[in-house]
């Protein structure tokens, strides 16, 4: 049997909670890793929460600098509108140093929503 956590590096987008407005993650830096994937977990919606989830990247930390990540750069697809009780997944493969993942509200009043970042491939092994 294989070792994968010794082989990854997690970090929490958005900590597990009840949304009932738009979220930005802060911006996660990918330096020492080649690839990443963000792992998105609901739960109940209410009063027909509509919301909807994207990655944006960025050579900086500054917010004004993160843009949408272009489709070519995303493996997979996330939902037009996140569902109760589901999980999603979707790979970046660009080559920017920071992502983000942003969570908008477009009606309704809340979801319940948690979601990490997966870097995998580290140039620097076994990762803490």
């Amino acid at each position: 049997m294989r070792d994968l956590s010794h082989n990854l590096g997690v970090v929490q987008a958005l900590a597990p909670q009840v949304l009932s407005a738009t979220d930005t993650s802060a911006a996660i830096d990918l330096i020492g890793f080649d690839s990443a994937a963000v792992v998105i977990s609901t739960g109940a919606i209410v009063s027909s929460g509509n919301f909807t989830a994207k990655l944006q990247e960025s050579d900086t930390t500054t917010s004004g600098d993160f843009s949408d990540v272009a489709a070519a750069d995303l493996i997979g697809t996330l939902p037009t509108a996140l569902a109760a009780s589901s999980v999603y997944k979707q790979g970046y493969v660009g080559n920017r140093r920071y992502i983000r993942l942003v969570t908008t509200k477009n009606s309704g009043t809340s979801i319940a929503v948690g979601a990490v970042v997966v870097k995998g491939h580290a140039a620097s092994r076994p990762v803490a």
